[in-house]
C-alpha cells in the first residue's frame, strides 16, 4: 500500500505503523530523503488505519545527518531551502510519532530525531549537535526543537561544544523518554505507540495539535535563520578545515576566517 524510495512503511493492524529509513549502515539523509519522509507522513495523516507511528531505521546509526564526503547532488538536490522546506513539511504531520533510537543521531540527524514526538533509546544512541565541530550552524529546526526538550543551557551546552550524549544522559535529560535494552528497542517503542493508539484516536489528534502548536511555524522561522548563517559560514576557511578534519577524523584546526 506504500512504497516511497528508501523507505520501508508497513501499517499494522492494531493502528501502529512503523516507518524505517533503509539507508544502512549510517542513514545519512539529503533533499530526496525528507521529501519521501514528509510524503509517507502525510499519506498516514490520511489513513484511518494509522493512529500512531514508529520511526526507526536500518543500521548502526539512527542518522548520521548529511554525508559531507559523498559526492555532490545536483544543485536541486543540494540547495539546503529546498531540503529545509521539506523539514517544515515533515514537521507539519497530524498524527503521534514515536521514535527508535539505536545508535547516532548526528547533526542533521538529532534534527530528525526531535520531529517524532517521543524517543526511545539503547543506551547505546548517541545524540550531537555537532555543527560547531564543523564550524557551522545548526540546522534542521533544532534552534527552535532542542530547547524545550532540554532547556536552554544544555541546548547551548550541545550546539557550541558539538559533545556525543550518550543514552544515559539523553535520558535524563529529557531527550530520550524511555531508555530501554537494543534488543528490545522495537519492541518498547512499538508498545509505547500502542498505547497512544488504543486512546481515543480524535482526542490525541486534539491534544497534540494543542500541545504542539505552532511548532511548524517555529521550524520555518529557525530553519530561515539558520539557513542565512549556515549559507554565511559555508564559505569560510573554518568550515572547510571543519569538513576535513571530520572526515579524516582529527581535531581541527580553526583560524577563525
Amino acid at each position: 500500500m506504500y512504497e516511497f524510495p528508501e523507505l520501508n512503511v508497513t501499517v499494522g493492524d492494531d493502528y501502529v505503523a512503523t516507518v524505517e529509513i533503509d539507508r544502512p549502515p549510517h542513514n545519512y539523509f539529503d533533499h530526496t530523503l525528507i521529501l519521501n519522509l514528509a510524503d509517507a507522513f502525510e499519506a498516514i495523516d490520511e489513513d484511518p488505519a494509522v493512529r500512531a507511528t514508529v520511526l526507526c531505521t536500518n543500521g548502526k546509526s539512527f542518522c548520521a545527518g548529511a554525508n559531507f564526503g559523498a559526492p555532490r547532488e545536483s544543485a536541486t538536490e543540494t540547495k539546503p531551502g529546498a531540503l529545509y522546506r521539506e523539514a517544515v513539511r515533515l514537521f507539519s504531520n497530524r498524527k503521534p510519532v514515536v521514535a527508535a533510537v539505536q545508535g547516532a543521531a548526528i547533526g542533521g540527524g538529532l534534527g530528525v530525531a526531535c520531529f517524532p514526538d517521543f524517543r526511545v533509546a539503547a543506551p547505546e544512541a548517541r545524540f550531537a549537535a555537532n555543527f560547531s565541530r564543523l564550524g557551522f550552524h545548526q540546522g534542521f529546526g533544532l534552534t527552535a526543537t532542542l530547547p524545550p526538550l532540554v532547556g536552554q543551557q544544555m541546548a547551548l551546552d550541545m550546539f557550541m561544544t558539538g559533545r556525543r550524549v550518550k543514552g544515559d544522559e539523553a535520558f535524563a535529560k529529557g531527550l530520550a523518554d524511555k531508555l530501554v535494552p537494543l534488543e528490545s528497542l522495537r519492541d518498547e517503542a512499538h508498545a509505547f505507540a500502542l498505547e497512544i493508539a488504543r486512546s481515543g484516536p480524535l482526542a490525541v489528534l486534539s491534544i497534540r495539535a494543542t500541545m504542539r502548536g505552532d511548532l511548524a511555524q517555529r521550524v520555518k522561522e529557525a530553519t530561515d535563520l539558520e539557513l542565512a548563517e549556515q549559507d554565511r559560514l559555508r564559505g569560510t576557511e573554518d568550515f572547510k578545515e571543519g569538513v576535513r578534519a571530520t572526515a579524516e577524523r582529527r581535531l581541527p584546526d580553526f583560524k577563525g576566517r
